[in-house]
């Protein structure tokens, strides 16, 4: 039997910029009880919203629009809305496509909105640091943030930062219950944690971390490749555009070869 826990302590302060984080959650979790406290092989998920308050990643709400252009390379879709800014889809810095960029503006103080940490696997290594100084324990850490999927509604918590942990089991080349060979199948471990500490989480709780137990066999030694492997490359990304998009881009270049051709 294997078997999967998932908890998320209270009593975390308002994170404010320039708090250590690192020694911050050390304290709320040396202060669980015993069974509760992190030990070897745990994982320890936090919301990229306090990592970003703590670095200092705020800007003022006004200027929210703007922030969502500066943080975007690429445009994959817009669409206007009637009397609300526009929706965009893009692709940010950290290689994400996300609505907005990732420019959040909830749970925040009044007139401001959070920008997603500028190197989350590198806030994950440091986190990690400071809960093995303190706990003494070997974690893994993952930091989230929440995203919407193609093809799907609703919205999950996905992984951007990690340490400590394997982000993908990789099964190719493995047989499965009926003895047939995997051939494609790679399960993104981090994302499916981030998802199932939002259960006990929430969005409007306060409670911002959470502890996995049970996934001791991803948890590793050294801090990892971090969570920028699962971001696919533009080579094999067969959607870089919304359809409105490619409708226009390819009505341009039709336009462009017939009057070549004329």
């Amino acid at each position: 039997m294997e078997r999967l826990s998932v908890w998320a302590p209270d009593g975390l302060p308002e994170i404010r910029p320039g708090d250590d984080l690192g020694d911050l959650l050390a304290g709320l979790l040396a202060g669980l009880d015993e069974h509760d406290r992190p030990r070897d092989g745990d994982v320890v998920v936090v919301t990229s919203k306090i990592v970003s308050k703590a670095e200092g990643r705020v800007v003022a709400a006004a200027d929210r629009e703007q922030a969502i252009t500066d943080e975007t390379v690429r445009v994959v879709a817009r669409r206007e809305r009637p009397g609300l800014p526009p929706l965009r889809i893009v692709e940010n810095k950290l290689g994400l496509v996300m609505a907005a960029a990732g420019v959040d503006a909830s749970n925040t103080p009044e007139g401001t909105v959070l920008l997603l940490p500028v190197d989350p696997d590198a806030s994950a290594r440091r986190i990690r640091a400071a809960l093995a100084r303190r706990l003494g324990v070997r974690l893994g850490v993952v930091v989230t943030d929440t995203a919407g999927r193609p093809w799907r509604d609703a919205l999950v918590d996905i992984a951007i930062g990690c340490a400590g942990i394997t982000p993908t089991d990789d099964l190719r080349g493995s047989a499965d219950s009926h003895g047939r060979r995997l051939d494609v199948t790679v399960t993104a471990v981090v994302d499916e944690i981030a998802a199932a500490t939002e259960l006990v989480r929430g969005k409007s709780t306060g409670r911002a971390v959470a502890v996995v137990r049970g996934m001791d066999r991803h948890v590793t030694d050294d801090d990892g490749p971090g969570a920028r492997v699962l971001v696919r490359g533009s080579a094999d990304d067969l959607f870089r555009e919304g359809s409105a998009e490619a409708y226009a881009r390819g009505l341009a270049d039709g336009r462009a070869d017939a009057a070549a051709d004329s």
